[in-house]
């Protein structure tokens, strides 16, 4: 492991550290020692891996400022937004806690005639986890965490974005008894990820971009590994004429910035129906301006930096696409001024179709408004895209609102609300959104495969 990986702080886009980075050689080590560790782990009582998990979530909460400190200097996000994040993860972990042993009991399904039928659910063995930077706790957990009250072995991979906080998540498992064997953590970009890929792994989960989540299915596809992919979306919104247009504006403002617009489920299209559009976008345009961005180690910030530098550039051709076809560049559109990898908080108005900002993901503080003439055409529109992750619908009508959510394409659908995540429900997508799911029991049971259990009495 000679390897090594410098960490940037986004804000600054100076150097943080240099830490050592795992090679095809650890990456392969660390794989023959979750697999030697793993039946050990598995054969535990399910008590005792419930334990290791709640001395986890208390050293989360003893550490929090520091933790929250770590995150804000690498990954950018604004010190209240990481506060937020860690603070958000302790009712994820309480769920779990809650839920694992009831999620993996036999279940008894039929007793007649002499025959017993079971179902059990069995650790899918060595679990696999190429994680996010943009919310490395909750996106990283959401994996580790019930893979590991399931009985399996983790390689976690987290983002060469969050690597620093992916070893604090590691760390804080040690120290709450999870073996050194047992949760192991890889540190790299690109390469290491391709390395675990290539290991004898039982299940891949991945969150990341489309093209990347496609090369790993590909790559696993032959040996026949359980794969899950989390691939980001183009999430709609719809405004119809009956809202309160201020309240739904300052909601839906919120949903599009919040992380800097750095977010899965991040709005990123608005569908607003004649009849209240110009008032909305008013009233938007002007919720979006009144959004300090500056340090984000300073509490009041509330837009952070962009973590990626590369993503800059995506967002200034999303904008000059659009205006050039005939948007309205309602606010911002640029780098902000200084060292780092800022970008203006941006509204456009006028959005079709033909955009860009209209169908592909932007992952910034960025979205694109278009004005439809009825409840069918924003479905419509909704719909024509390749992604299916989140949609919602604001109206005070909930009958109408429940009628049109029946209608679109998305694993998760908002009635007056959006970019939310529950803990008790599925986080799943459609189309090129991804495969599987991960939350609520479902996604606690997805760690495990069903074994049927026959058994006669002789």
């Amino acid at each position: 492991m000679n390897a090594t990986l410098q960490i940037h702080n986004p804000w600054t886009g100076q150097a943080l550290t240099t830490i050592p980075a795992d090679d095809a050689a650890s990456v392969a080590a660390k794989a023959a020692a979750a697999r030697a560790a793993q039946p050990a782990w598995a054969a535990l009582p399910m008590a005792e891996r419930l334990a290791c998990i709640t001395r986890f979530r208390a050293a989360v909460v003893a550490q929090l400022e520091d933790l929250a400190t770590t995150m804000t200097r690498e990954t950018g996000k604004p010190i209240t937004l990481s506060r937020n994040e860690l603070n958000g993860l302790l009712p994820r972990l309480d769920f779990f806690l809650e839920q694992a042993e009831g999620a993996v009991r036999d279940e008894h399904v039929f007793d007649g005639g002499g025959m017993h039928e079971q179902i059990g659910h069995v650790p899918l063995g060595v679990v696999a986890n190429i994680s996010a930077w943009n919310y490395p706790w909750f996106v990283g957990c959401n994996v580790i965490v019930p893979a590991l009250l399931t009985g399996n072995a983790v390689l976690y991979k987290p983002s060469e974005h969050a690597a620093l906080t992916g070893g604090a998540i590691t760390r804080l498992l040690h120290e709450a008894g999870v073996p050194a064997g047992v949760m192991q953590c890889l540190v790299g970009g690109g390469e290491v990820g391709a390395a675990l890929v290539a290991q004898r792994i039982d299940g891949l989960f991945f969150t990341g971009s489309h093209a990347t989540g496609q090369r790993i299915a590909m790559a696993l596809a032959p040996r026949l590994v359980k794969v899950q992919l989390e691939l980001g979306g183009k999430d709609p919104m719809y405004v119809r004429a009956d809202v309160d247009v201020k309240a739904a504006a300052e909601s839906l403002a919120d949903g599009a910035m919040y992380n800097t617009g750095q977010g899965c489920c991040s709005v990123e299209r608005i569908y607003v129906h004649e009849a209240v559009h110009d008032a909305f976008v008013a009233h938007f345009v002007a919720t979006v301006r009144a959004m300090k961005a500056g340090d984000p180690m300073d509490a009041s910030t509330y837009l952070g930096a962009v973590t990626r530098e590369p993503q800059l550039r995506v967002l200034e051709a999303q904008v000059a696409d659009a205006v050039a076809k005939g948007a309205t560049l309602a606010c911002g559109g640029h780098r902000t001024a200084g060292p780092g990898w800022g970008f203006e908080p941006t509204v456009l108005s006028g959005c079709d179709h033909s955009m860009e900002v209209m169908r592909e993901e932007s992952f910034g503080p960025i979205v694109g408004i278009q004005k439809v003439a009825s409840d069918d055409e924003a479905v419509e529109r909704m719909n024509d895209t390749r992604y299916g992750l989140t949609a919602g619908v604001y109206t005070k009508d909930e009958a109408a609102a429940r009628a049109l959510l029946a209608r679109v394409n998305a694993g998760t659908v908002y009635w007056n609300c959006c970019d939310r995540v529950s803990p008790r429900l599925p986080w799943s997508g459609v189309g090129d959104s991804g495969i599987g799911l991960t939350l609520s029991t479902h996604g606690i049971q997805t760690f495990t495969r069903p074994k049927a259990w026959h058994l006669r009495q002789a």
